[in-house]
């Protein structure tokens, strides 16, 4: 992939990288050789981005063939708005505070290269900045109204309206960023193929355990492919990859959800993709979904404020009540007598408009299809917690839980109505990565919910496949990235 600065005058930018090329604008606009380089990653430092301007132009057809421009021109639109940028960065608060409350003047500019500062207390909110924007140089306005900072104003910047003092920093917080990038790169020979895979080294329940995420990365070399592991900080690096693996637990108000959309914009392979994070998260949808399609579930009542007592005619007791954005059995309750019943359901209602209450179907386990790009990967029965009704345990801290024992099933060996039933729910979703879990009572299935993001944990779901469930998963990344560069469009 080569790597183009392009600047309204290259004698404005005296940067000297290896493997960086710096181009002028009109050039890189003019020359159809530019046009033709279909791997090329473009940073525009011109002086203006204004609308149809030289920069605003570069990164328009930076975006029409396929560069992955930094910024992008969303990027630059939304940098017009003040209330838009405001409303991107409101995240940010916390951080915000703690690095400008020992400012003691009213005002203060903050000038970000590629993420840094000249002054490396202010880096941690440089970068979040950076991540967020995407533009190589920004500036930063901040204003302090009684004892809280507020962003006034935040722009990119061009090369040619750095301060000569600070002109040096900038040249090599650019150096180094480049030069980090190449230390990342491949060796020579090696398919140009990048995958990222997310994760959070904290999370006490990760969707893969460490020596699983190793068997991925093992997976993914032998078939070519570069893996880097990478965490939330990691945000403004998507572009770098071609495709993207979450295997950290997603929500929708959640970083991994971010990650998921900007990678999509930068036209990476992710799995799993937006869509589904917003489809599966929400057990409403879900329940609207399945019954829509006629597909079987426990019996189910959307419940409001306004209709609280059909719960018990409806499902007798005891039943389950789940928090639209359920996940992992937490947001999950069995309620037993009324009294509970309405304390649980006002106390979920408090934090939802809708909230699901099911029938309760006891079971010794669930079974767990493992679903991708449309076929059944693997089959999976999950059995309850000891003394509980779920799979999982939990206790008063995150790190305190207990999960019942996972028992990998071949295809073949699993019940075809099973499999059957959990392949149409998945594919109701899309073509990415799903868990579909069920409940077999005689003869009939339920389905209880479809996951995005599914476990895989060595030792567990693989126990059939063994390494062959994980080069499964990266022949799909292969496949897609493949179809990608080529203009193949599922």
């Amino acid at each position: 992939m080569s790597i183009l600065v392009v600047v309204n005058t290259p004698r404005d930018w005296p940067l000297d990288i290896p493997g960086v090329t710096v181009v002028p604008a009109r050039a890189y606009l003019t020359d159809p050789a530019f046009g033709e380089d279909r791997f090329a990653r473009v940073f525009n430092l011109c002086k203006s981005y204004r609308y149809q301007s030289l920069g605003y132009y570069v990164s328009l057809l930076a975006e029409a063939r396929g560069h992955r421009p930094m910024p992008r021109i969303s990027t630059i639109e939304d940098l017009q708005s003040p209330n838009l940028v405001r409303l991107i960065v409101q995240g940010l608060d916390d951080l915000m505070q703690k690095a400008l409350s020992p400012i003691k003047s009213e005002s203060f500019e903050l000038s970000i290269y590629f993420g840094r500062n000249l002054a490396k207390r202010y880096d941690p909110l440089s970068r979040q900045l950076f991540n967020l924007l995407q533009a190589p140089f920004l500036r930063a306005k901040f204003e302090r109204r009684g004892d809280q900072w507020h962003l006034r104003s935040i722009r990119p910047i061009a090369a040619s309206d750095i301060p000569p003092q600070h002109q040096e920093f900038a040249i090599q917080a650019t150096t180094d960023y480049f030069l980090g990038r190449r230390r990342r790169a491949r060796k020579p020979g090696v398919p140009r193929h990048d995958l990222a895979i997310l994760y959070d080294p904290g999370n006490p329940e990760p969707a893969s355990n460490a020596k699983a995420l190793r068997k991925f990365e093992k997976a993914a070399q032998a078939l070519g492919m570069h893996v880097e592991f990478i965490t939330r900080d990691d945000f403004g690096r998507l572009a770098e990859f071609d495709g993207l693996f979450i295997r950290d637990t997603t929500f929708v108000n959640h970083y991994t959800y971010h990650f998921s959309r900007r990678a999509m914009a930068e036209g990476l392979v992710v799995i799993d993709d937006p869509d589904s994070i917003l489809k599966c998260n929400n057990k409403v949808y879900l329940a609207e979904l399945l019954c829509r399609h006629h597909l079987p579930a426990p019996k189910t009542l959307l419940v409001h404020r306004d209709n609280v007592g059909e719960i018990v005619p409806s499902l007798a007791l005891p039943c389950v009540l789940k928090q639209p954005d359920s996940s992992f059995s937490l947001g999950v309750v069995k309620v037993e007598t009324e009294p509970e019943l309405r304390a649980r359901v006002a106390e979920l209602l408090a934090k939802s408009e809708l909230i699901i209450a099911q029938e309760y179907l006891p079971t010794g386990f669930d079974w767990r299809v493992g679903i991708l790009d449309r076929r059944p990967l693997f089959v999976a029965k999950y059995y309850m917690a000891t003394g509980h009704w779920q799979i999982i345990r939990h206790g008063k801290e995150a790190r305190d839980f207990v999960e019942g024992p996972t028992e990998a099933v071949s295809l073949d060996e699993a019940p075809k109505k099973v499999v059957k039933v959990a392949l149409k729910a998945a594919n109701l979703i899309g073509d990415g990565f799903y868990g579909v879990d069920l409940k077999q009572v005689g003869k009939r299935c339920y389905i209880i919910e479809v996951n995005d993001n599914p476990n895989v944990d060595a030792g567990n779901e693989d126990g059939v496949l063994g390494d062959a469930l994980y080069r499964e998963v990266m022949g799909v990344f292969l496949r897609r990235i493949e179809e990608r560069r080529h203009g193949v469009t599922r």
